[in-house]
């Protein structure tokens, strides 16, 4: 792994589509910065949870948690701005599968700016 493939994937990480404007994929990165932030501010509007690592926690929950995690910064913006998941709405579900998708999803992206980096794609 080069110097360019590891800058791209973390800037994929922080901020969705920052590796692949780094990688010179400016439209690409558009659409998925777009697609991201808005299922992840979907996922929180209609009252979504974001998980949290906690001790002792099952492990799927400390995969969830990973996964939401991987929203990058929107995650971290997100949980220092309040608690969310009212679990009594009927939208919980659903909020909580937007918000995690979302950064699972941002997760797939850091592997694709590897790949483009590392010259396996384009």
């Amino acid at each position: 792994m080069n110097k360019r493939s590891l800058l791209a994937m973390i800037l994929a990480y922080v901020i969705p589509g920052a590796g692949h404007v780094y990688l010179g994929y400016r439209r690409r990165a558009a659409a998925f910065f777009a697609i991201i932030f808005l299922m992840f501010v979907i996922g929180l509007s209609i009252d979504g949870n974001l998980y949290t690592l906690e001790r002792g926690q099952p492990i799927l929950r400390l995969l969830a948690s990973l996964g939401s995690m991987g929203a990058g910064i929107l995650y971290f913006v997100a949980r220092a701005m309040g608690p969310y998941g009212d679990i009594t709405s009927i939208t919980y579900e659903y909020g909580t599968t937007f918000t995690l998708t979302a950064g699972l999803m941002n997760l797939l992206l850091v592997l694709d700016c590897f790949d483009i980096a590392e010259g396996r794609k384009q």
